[in-house]
């Protein structure tokens, strides 16, 4: 039985959370029009507007660029576009993700919205490293520190490229409750764009801690993990859908 508190209850936190649900893309073609326009969030730093839905890159684009999985992949990023997204979040952590994507998006130039991150220790090292990260994808709209990785290194670097136009946008990233503290501090003393955090329906410790904050600095939020990694639909994918699913 539909629950309709349950339901605008969700449609409100969904549209708050700037998450959406994405349409299927099964059996989806290059160039193929959406069945309806993906919803879209401001940044808050400059007000461009990015569609809610975008694509990770960790595991699944460390392929070979020679191999049956890299064709199937062109197929994944076709259908992201296609469904009206543009955001591809990257790491040089992910073996040959990044290579793999800036050659994806060179095959059939589109505007792209494109994030990465620096991984390493040391201002040369993490200089060499963006670099190396532009060439391999082309351009950088967005460079996160990976999982606060010498930040205070880093963030300068970084806030210099924005300066002089190399990156646009600047940003932060970790992927455990147990480094909130730690993020909390660099969001309340440095001028950041993005946040990067993980969040999903079974771990919403970001909800209490890391959005408010997020909100109340003008920080715009990416979300990594929004399914467990997977786990979470695993563990539901024998279950109906409710009636109200359709709704939201």
């Amino acid at each position: 039985m539909q629950d309709p508190g349950r339901a605008r209850f969700l449609r409100r936190t969904l549209a708050w959370a700037g998450v959406a649900l994405a349409p299927s893309w099964s059996g989806a073609a290059a160039g193929a029009a959406p069945s309806s326009p993906m919803q879209r969030r401001p940044i808050p730093s400059s007000r461009e507007s990015l569609p809610v839905v975008g694509c990770g890159t960790w595991i699944g684009f460390d392929v070979p660029d020679d191999g049956p999985a890299y064709r199937e992949l062109g197929g994944v990023v076709d259908a992201l576009f296609a469904a009206g997204g543009s955001v591809l979040d990257s790491s040089p952590m992910y073996g040959r993700s990044e290579a793999v994507t800036g050659k994806l998006l060179a095959a059939t130039p589109r505007p792209a919205f494109v994030a990465t991150k620096v991984w390493t220790e040391g201002r040369a090292a993490g200089l060499a490293q963006m670099r190396e990260s532009i060439r391999l994808l082309g351009k950088v709209d967005l460079m996160q520190v990976h999982n606060l990785v010498d930040w205070k290194t880093h963030l300068p670097n970084l806030a210099a490229w924005k300066t002089e136009g190399r990156i646009r946008y600047v940003g932060v990233t970790h992927y455990t409750a147990g480094a909130y503290r730690d993020l909390e501090a660099v969001m309340r003393s440095e001028p950041l764009d993005f946040v990067q955090v993980n969040y999903a329906f079974d771990d919403r410790e970001a909800a209490e801690r890391i959005l408010p904050l997020a909100m109340d600095r003008g920080v715009a939020v990416l979300v990594n993990r929004p399914f467990g990694g997977g786990g979470l639909l695993r563990r539901l994918g024998a279950q109906p859908l409710p009636g109200w699913a359709a709704e939201i």
